[in-house]
């Protein structure tokens, strides 16, 4: 029996191979600024368990990545408070390429170019399954979210805000 192809190889598949975690493959046709309401419809799922990838950074300009709910935004007050820092703010689109080493659109928590704390909203690891950005604009995995706090080590907070 013929062994199924890879949609794609990228760093983010890599590191979920490297650290045996299961997942599959869900490209779609990116549409520039869609968001995770674009993937979610292209691909049939629940806009909820898509979750985004956030490069943020504190008010010393060091980067952080925050997991959120697709159809939620962050609030950058409580994540701030719950990790010690004054203020966090998104990092702009060409900050965020050279701290993660993913194109914004693309960027995925796994196999980041540079070591940073990752936190992940509270509520994403109670879900069932999530969709995740599998490092290149147009291409989700699926996982079970217990790889966040696993292997990730992702730290949970509390700072959603319905959009």
């Amino acid at each position: 029996m013929a062994k199924k192809a890879h949609v794609c190889e990228t760093p983010a598949t890599a590191w979920l191979r490297a650290n045996s975690v299961v997942f599959t493959e869900h490209p779609y046709d990116y549409l520039e600024h869609g968001g995770a309401g674009h993937s979610a419809a292209v691909l049939g799922l629940d806009p909820h368990a898509v979750v985004k990838t956030l490069i943020m950074q504190d008010e010393a300009a060091r980067p952080l990545a925050i997991l959120m709910h697709g159809d939620r935004t962050v609030s950058t007050k409580n994540l701030a408070r719950q990790i010690g820092a004054k203020s966090v703010e998104p990092c702009r689109p060409e900050v965020a390429n050279r701290h993660s080493g993913y194109l914004v659109g693309g960027t995925s928590p796994f196999g980041l170019k540079r070591a940073m704390p990752v936190y992940v909203e509270e509520s994403v690891l109670a879900l069932p399954r999530i969709w995740i950005n599998g490092g290149r604009r147009g291409f989700l995995v699926g996982i079970d979210p217990a790889v966040l706090g696993g292997p990730l080590a992702a730290r949970p907070v509390r700072c959603a805000l319905a959009e």
